[in-house]
């Protein structure tokens, strides 16, 4: 599975604006800090708390609590809604390193790892990530993941938990679908990862795929933003 030309002029498609609705986030470019920050390392009870939101409508979905629960030979992270929902754990190979990612509209599982931030701080840095995934409780069936992972610089944002430095980078996703009648499916997501807390601080996911025998006919999936309230 190639990711096309085509592919990344779909992907322009995933930008749609938010009328009337939540705006997409704009943080302020700063040089990249010298030197380069350290990534904070896992501990048992560090925690995050987003907020989801619908960008489109602006409406609050959820609000999220992440916790590392274990750091061995797998770092678990737990999650649960503020209102007590228990949600899917997020787990890691090695940190940094995402196996089990609850982080979409299904669980997914990664086979080899992928990873959750840029290899290098790097205001240039770019890559290439080819695996395979299958949905949760599904291990049977294994499908085609590709990922190009790119850094667009460092900025200074503020959301609900505060002002911070932030690496802003891409993910542009083409993957094949379980579901035979979807094809071109694309994934798109933007990131602010703030390494002094090992945990991304804003988050924006958008999507688009078509239906075989109507090529031309994009078809949107849900664009969605969150939000770093609190961590520790």
């Amino acid at each position: 599975m190639k990711l096309s030309r085509r592919t990344f002029i779909a992907s322009a498609a995933l930008a749609p604006v938010a009328c009337g609705g939540l705006s997409y986030e704009h943080g302020t470019p700063v040089t990249q800090p010298n030197p380069l920050p350290a990534i904070r390392s896992p501990q048992v009870g560090q925690e995050w708390t987003y907020v989801k939101k619908d960008v489109f409508s602006g409406k609050t979905l959820e609000v999220v609590n992440e916790r590392v629960k274990s750091v061995g030979s797998s770092i678990v992270i737990e999650r649960n809604t503020t209102d007590g929902y228990r949600l899917p754990d997020e787990i890691q190979s090695s940190w940094g390193m995402v196996t089990l990612d609850p982080q979409w509209p299904r669980l997914l599982s990664f086979s080899p790892a992928l990873p959750l931030w840029p290899e290098k701080l790097s205001a240039t840095w770019a890559k290439q990530f080819t695996t395979k995934y299958s949905i949760g409780g599904y291990s049977d069936s294994r499908m085609n993941w590709q990922e190009y992972m790119s850094v667009h610089g460092w900025e200074k944002i503020t959301v609900p938990a505060g002002e911070f430095v932030a690496l802003r980078f891409q993910n542009l996703i083409n993957y094949e679908s379980d579901d035979p009648n979807k094809v071109d499916c694309i994934r798109k997501e933007t990131i602010w990862f703030v390494p002094q807390i090992g945990r991304w601080v804003a988050r924006e996911t958008s999507g688009s795929y078509q239906i075989q025998g109507q090529i031309g006919v994009v078809i949107l999936e849900g664009s969605y933003q969150w939000q770093l309230t609190s961590y520790k």
